[in-house]
């Protein structure tokens, strides 16, 4: 069994390593954007959307701003085509075919296609009128008005929640270093990585925790104005107890996430 689960693994395996390169690097690309946007926002330095439309605005507005926005597109585009690989071969490691792990890859593969279809569209001119925030109410509205909608909005918004959760637990076990192939990286390294890994997931989650927790406040309020987006969602880390600190550490920690998929572009195991 083993024997055949290294075999899957390798079948395209230059592709596959191409395309996971590509898609961690374009995401790394939008994560420290983001960060960095919504440390703007703490510190009221900016009125940008700290969320991916911003950060599509942001790369936009610099020199060849059009053909780096067109490059992530195509960076997530790989990333879509590596999950499918996942899903069509299974991942790696020697428990990648497993019906698990080939449904998450799924999951995965329909994610990124959704995120490099509205990064591809914005670079087109069609998609960057409108902002997270605005998409996550209209959708919310939409879902609340079908019959039952309040309990698909409420399973919705508890399963990104959850999601959000496992994620930053993952991160914080350091669950990210099996997908890591740094055998031959210094010690200094690998723990710089960890340390990005750790820090990075555990922000990341808890962005998603708490877009989740705002999806159900809209099914039980009955109020998709209730519905954040990621721009909303940091904008609510500052209105707690602990100020924009808070924001900023979030903000910070988003960055790093940024930061570690670049090193697991540099360092992918696939």
């Amino acid at each position: 069994m083993a024997r055949e689960g290294t075999r899957t693994g390798s079948r395209g395996g230059t592709g596959r390593k191409v395309a996971a390169r590509c898609g961690l690097a374009a995401r790394g690309v939008l994560y420290v954007l983001v960060g960095v946007l919504a440390i703007r926002v703490a510190f009221g330095a900016g009125g940008e959307e700290a969320d991916r439309t911003g950060a599509l605005q942001e790369l936009a507005d610099k020199p060849l701003g059009g053909f780096l926005v067109w490059t992530v597109g195509i960076g997530l585009v790989c990333m879509m085509l590596w999950r499918l690989s996942e899903v069509v071969f299974g991942a790696a490691g020697p428990d990648g075919d497993k019906a698990s792990k080939r449904l998450l890859a799924a999951a995965r593969t329909v994610f990124y296609g959704v995120v490099a279809f509205s990064v591809l569209s914005f670079a087109a001119g069609s998609g960057g009128g409108r902002s997270g925030d605005e998409q996550s109410r209209d959708v919310t509205s939409k879902v609340l008005d079908l019959p039952g909608g309040p309990w698909w909005v409420g399973v919705i918004g508890a399963g990104i929640a959850i999601g959000g959760i496992v994620i930053a637990v993952r991160a914080a076990l350091r669950k990210f270093r099996k997908h890591l192939a740094m055998d031959q990286a210094s010690d200094r390294t690998r723990k710089a990585v960890v340390f990005l890994g750790v820090a990075g997931g555990v922000a990341r989650g808890a962005v998603f925790a708490a877009a989740g927790a705002f999806i159900v406040h809209a099914a039980v309020s009955f109020d998709p104005s209730q519905a954040k987006g990621v721009d909303d969602t940091l904008r609510a880390f500052a209105e707690t107890p602990a100020g924009p600190w808070l924001l900023v550490l979030v903000a910070a920690g988003l960055m790093l996430f940024g930061l570690f998929s670049w090193a697991m572009a540099r360092w992918p195991r696939v």
